[in-house]
């Protein structure tokens, strides 16, 4: 099931748009099956899950950090991951900066946006977001590759639409502000549900885990 997913998946993507196979508590066989099929990106949200199947995984793929990162937990996710989508604090672009000077490490970075401005979401607001990153931009070790946004969660994935224009919007913005340590390559936005939308709206990262690997087990 799994193949012929992600083979669909990428024969309908327009060209320029890659696949990020969600794999938030998904098996190391399910992973594998996902990189064999053609996923060359695999994101994860939570440290321990991708410490528990890092190692079984033999297959060669881009490993994301996609979740929610506390700072405590920075040094070990610069360890494991090839970039963070969910950096939205001088705070925490500060420890990724320390963490990765003393490995002789760059570490490509994606700013978090709360593109719906929602109290409970994580991300920095759109009207603070040209300031954070001309306080990050001078950090030797991190590079700003672009955006990520999660948009608010609907029913209806139609009413995304207005957030991941105003994610393009700034993406655009920050690309003319031409700051060092800044290259404006990745917008990360869409996901399962979504994810037509934010293509039609520029998009060129998504995350989809449930059209991929099927609905998660109860635990």
């Amino acid at each position: 099931m799994i193949k012929e997913n992600v083979k669909r998946l990428l024969s309908e993507l327009p060209e320029g748009v890659t696949l990020i196979a969600a794999a938030k508590e998904r098996t190391a066989d399910e992973i594998s099956e996902a990189i064999r099929a053609g996923i060359t990106i695999i994101g994860e949200n939570y440290l321990q899950d991708a410490q528990k199947v890092l190692s079984e995984v033999k297959e060669k793929a881009e490993w994301h950090f996609i979740g929610h990162l506390q700072t405590k937990k920075a040094k070990k996710v610069i360890d494991i991951f090839d970039m963070i989508e969910s950096v939205d604090s001088l705070r925490l672009a500060q420890e990724i900066e320390r963490c990765c000077a003393r490995r002789n490490k760059i570490m490509p970075v994606l700013i978090e946006v709360n593109s719906g401005e929602e109290e409970q979401k994580y991300g920095v607001l759109p009207k603070d977001l040209p300031e954070l990153i001309k306080e990050i931009s001078p950090l030797k070790h991190i590079k700003i590759v672009g955006l990520m946004t999660m948009g608010p969660r609907f029913g209806n994935p139609e009413e995304s639409r207005p957030y991941f224009v105003k994610t393009r919007n700034l993406f655009d913005q920050i690309k003319d502000l031409h700051l060092p340590n800044v290259k404006m390559k990745h917008l990360s936005m869409g996901m399962t549900n979504s994810y037509q939308i934010a293509i039609e709206e520029g998009a060129n990262l998504v995350r989809i885990g449930t059209k991929i690997f099927g609905a998660r087990r109860e635990s």
